[in-house]
C-alpha cells in the first residue's frame, strides 16, 4: 500500500511539471523574478541613457558649425549687429556730448505759461515783474477777459484763454475757470514757437527763482515725456487732491513731447472729468492716462495759509533749492506770523 501511495504521489509531482520538465510558477516564484526583472530594466536604461550622453557631447564639441551652439550664435548676434550698436553708440554719445557741453538747457529753452485773471490783474502782476526778464525770458500770460497793458511794463505777452463754454464743470465747491487754466500748457504749444524745451507752468503770484529751475531741468532729458513738480506742504490738502499731483501754485514743468502729447487727447481727457476741483487735478488725470507719474523736484513750494511752518526756513530768504513758490500764500502767511 505504501508503494502504490509513493507512486501515485510521484504521478501527481510530474503532472504538476512543466512540459519542458520545470515545475509551474506559483506565487513564490512570481515574487523572486520580478525584482530580478527591474535590476535589470533599470540597467539597460541607465546604460543607454550614459551612451547616448556621450555621443551627443562628443558631436557636439566635433561639430564646429552647429547652428545651435553659442559660438556661431554670438559671431551671427556680433556679425550683424556691430554696425547698428556703434551707430547707436555714436549718436547716444554725439547727443548727450551736444547736451552737456553746446546745448545745455538755458532760460530761453524755458516757456512760462501764467495764469491769471483779469479781475485781479492790476495787483498780480507786479509779482510777475519780480522775477520776469522780458528780454532774456519767454513766456505768456493767459487771461481770462481784456486788459490794459503798456509797453515797457517788463511783463510777458498777454492772450486770451479760448473759450470753455463746451466743457461740463459739475464740482459745487470749485469754479470753472480751472477748466481754463488746465489748457494753459497746451494753448502755449499751438502758438508754435520755436527751440522750446520744457513748459513751465505757473500762477500769477508765483515767483520763480530761474537760475535754480534751470539748474534743475538740466539733469532730465527733455526728449523724454516728464511732469516735474511737488506736493502741497499742507498734508491735509495732499490728503484731500494727491501725493501724486503736481500743485500749480508753486510751478511745475512738462517736457516738450509730453505737451505734444498732451494737446492731442486733453479736451477728451477734460470731458471725462467733469466732477473735479482744480486745473492741477484736470492735468494730474490727464499724465495718469498718458502713464507719465510725477516727478517729485521739492524746490517747487505750494505754501498754504494754515500751513507755515516751512517759510522762515524756505522761503526767506530763498534758498538756493527753491524754484517757485507762491507770493500772494507767503505774503498772507507771513503777516499771519507778525500778527
Amino acid at each position: 500500500m505504501k508503494v502504490v501511495q509513493k507512486d501515485s504521489e510521484k504521478i501527481i509531482w510530474d503532472q504538476m511539471r512543466s512540459p519542458s520538465g520545470n515545475p509551474l510558477s506559483g506565487p513564490a516564484s512570481q515574487t523572486r523574478i520580478l525584482p530580478k526583472l527591474m535590476v535589470w530594466l533599470i540597467l539597460f536604461v541607465s546604460v543607454t541613457y550614459v551612451v547616448y550622453t556621450l555621443k551627443l557631447v562628443a558631436t557636439t564639441r566635433g561639430c564646429s558649425h552647429d547652428p545651435f551652439s553659442t559660438n556661431h550664435h554670438l559671431s551671427i548676434v556680433s556679425n550683424h549687429s556691430k554696425p547698428l550698436i556703434q551707430h547707436q553708440t555714436a549718436s547716444t554719445i554725439h547727443r548727450r556730448g551736444n547736451q552737456e557741453t553746446h546745448q545745455l538747457t538755458e532760460i530761453q529753452h524755458i516757456v512760462f505759461g501764467i495764469a491769471a485773471s483779469a479781475k485781479l490783474w492790476e495787483q498780480r502782476k507786479n509779482y510777475i515783474k519780480l522775477w520776469y526778464k522780458p528780454e532774456k525770458m519767454r513766456g505768456i500770460v493767459w487771461l481770462d477777459d481784456t486788459v490794459k497793458t503798456r509797453e515797457g511794463e517788463g511783463l510777458p505777452p498777454v492772450k486770451i484763454s479760448a473759450d470753455t463754454s463746451r466743457f461740463a464743470y459739475t464740482n459745487r465747491q470749485g469754479h470753472r475757470s480751472a477748466i481754463r487754466i488746465s489748457r494753459i500748457v497746451s494753448e502755449t504749444l499751438r502758438l508754435s514757437l520755436d527751440n522750446v524745451r520744457w513748459f513751465v507752468m505757473g500762477d500769477d503770484d508765483t515767483v520763480f527763482i530761474t537760475e535754480n529751475l534751470v539748474r534743475v531741468l538740466r539733469k532730465y532729458d527733455h526728449n523724454q515725456y516728464y511732469y516735474i513738480g511737488s506736493l502741497s506742504e499742507s498734508h491735509l490738502q495732499n490728503i484731500y487732491f494727491s501725493y501724486g499731483m503736481a500743485y500749480g501754485g508753486g510751478g511745475f514743468a512738462i517736457s516738450y513731447p509730453l505737451a505734444k502729447a498732451l494737446v492731442n487727447m486733453q479736451d477728451r481727457c477734460i470731458q471725462r472729468y467733469p466732477g473735479l476741483y482744480g486745473s492741477d487735478d484736470r492735468m494730474q488725470a490727464c499724465m495718469a492716462e498718458l502713464g507719465v507719474p510725477l516727478t517729485k523736484e521739492t524746490g517747487f513750494h505750494q505754501a498754504s495759509s494754515w500751513d507755515h511752518r516751512w517759510l522762515p526756513f524756505g522761503f526767506v530768504p530763498m534758498p538756493t533749492n527753491i524754484l517757485g513758490a507762491s507770493v500772494s500764500r507767503t505774503v498772507s502767511t507771513l503777516c499771519h506770523l507778525l500778527i
